[in-house]
């Protein structure tokens, strides 16, 4: 398969976003390895293939180092290092103080650059690839999740200049993701009516899958896109409609 050999490490994959993006991986001929603070209710698997666990807390250096180590005396190299651990709860930014802000940056940004950082000599010798999973609200305004968006647009800028000092020997590339339907997906859009609501507005008509964000890291992970680096691949469905369109009064369709 694509990436018979490869070995990938998938930051908070055990559900999600994260999940998907480790099955698309295994089902590619990978060897994954999944790390999050709890172990996922079932194992991630594809394809009678199964990804490996390791309990991990990336805003712990020292343990994210030692992670690190572990995959290389495992494995013997690390292809593919996949930040997708991430999120934040819904705060306005009068609701908390900035302690509380600076653990959503933290989470999001700086737990990427560590895990970057320490798996670094190992994609090295295998000019192998980072790529961070990055979201739209990194590129428009954010209310509610402002310090998550701020993390965000942060990281898209961290991989580029990731993509310049680590080149040639490493690639670095975001995507780019707007809503994906999990099985969190009630938490930010409602029930059914509301997932279905929230999907029409996107232009393709529906929220992304988790599995189409996995064929996309998949790919920026191959050979396919061995010159492909410094780029931030959309993952969005075509975007938003622009507000002001459904407010002007010209224009309209009888």
């Amino acid at each position: 398969m694509e990436l018979d050999g490869r070995v990938v490490v998938v930051t908070g994959g055990t559900r999600g976003v994260g999940a998907g993006i480790a099955r698309s991986f295994l089902a590619a001929g990978a060897q994954v390895v999944v790390c999050a603070r709890r172990p996922p209710r079932e194992p991630v698997c594809a394809d009678g293939r199964t990804a490996a666990f390791c309990a991990l807390d990336l805003r712990d250096p020292a343990a994210v180092q030692e992670f690190f180590d572990g995959v290389g005396r495992r494995y013997g190299r690390l292809d593919c290092l996949v930040n997708n651990a991430g999120g934040t709860p819904y705060r306005l930014l009068g609701e908390g103080g900035a302690e509380r802000h600076a653990r959503v940056v933290a989470l999001n940004l700086v737990a990427p650059l560590t895990a970057s950082l320490a798996a670094y000599p190992r994609l090295r010798e295998a000019h192998g690839s980072v790529l961070m999973i990055g979201s739209v609200s990194g590129t428009r305004p954010s209310p509610g999740t402002a310090a998550y968006g701020a993390a965000k647009a942060g990281l898209e800028n961290l991989a580029r200049s990731m993509a310049v000092e680590w080149a040639p020997e490493v690639r670095v590339n975001s995507l780019v993701l707007g809503m994906v339907r999990t099985e969190l997906a009630h938490l930010h859009y409602g029930d059914e009516a509301g997932i279905a609501a929230v999907g029409a507005t996107v232009p393709l008509g529906r929220l992304a899958e988790p599995a189409d964000v996995g064929a996309a890291a998949v790919f920026l992970a191959s050979g396919r896109a061995g010159y492909v680096s410094g780029a931030s691949l959309l993952v969005h469905g075509g975007g938003e409609r622009p507000a002001f369109l459904d407010a002007a009064t010209v224009n309209k369709e009888d």
